[in-house]
């Protein structure tokens, strides 16, 4: 078994492919119009992808249902950065608004910034803390 992508079932497909592409920067290295698009996010890795809902929900039998929200979150993109804190300021200089500021985790090992995409789709930067600063 192989790990192909995470993804992410839009409403607004197009607002989403934006943010993406726009303000984080990904690249885009598959692209269907309207309602498919998968995006690379290292060296060799295309591992997330943007589905329009309403074409999937039919696959799988909920396409009377609608999409959660007003709801805690059931999962968070991950994403591994040279510098959290750089990274924080290059989107803030592009608008991207945040849900807290850079922060360490020692607990965790690592600092760590979070954001929303356009629908509401919890994002997560992350730096590994050097050893000392997690206290082990």
């Amino acid at each position: 078994m192989k790990l192909n992508n995470v993804r992410l079932l839009v409403k607004d497909y197009r607002k989403c492919f934006n943010f993406y592409t726009d303000k984080l920067g990904f690249k885009a290295v598959f692209d269907v119009g309207e309602c498919y698009a998968s995006f690379k996010v290292a060296d060799g890795i295309e591992g997330l992808a943007l589905f329009t809902s309403d074409y999937f929900a039919p696959v799988v039998g909920n396409a009377d249902k609608s999409q959660p929200t007003d709801c805690r979150e059931k999962s968070v993109v991950s994403f591994e950065v040279d510098n959290v804190d750089e990274t924080y300021k290059d989107l803030l200089a592009k608008n991207v608004t945040f849900v807290n500021e850079p922060v360490d985790m020692p607990g965790w090992g690592m600092r760590v910034v979070h954001l929303r995409d356009p629908e509401e789709n919890l994002i997560e930067f992350y730096s590994p803390l050097k050893i000392e600063q997690t206290g082990a």
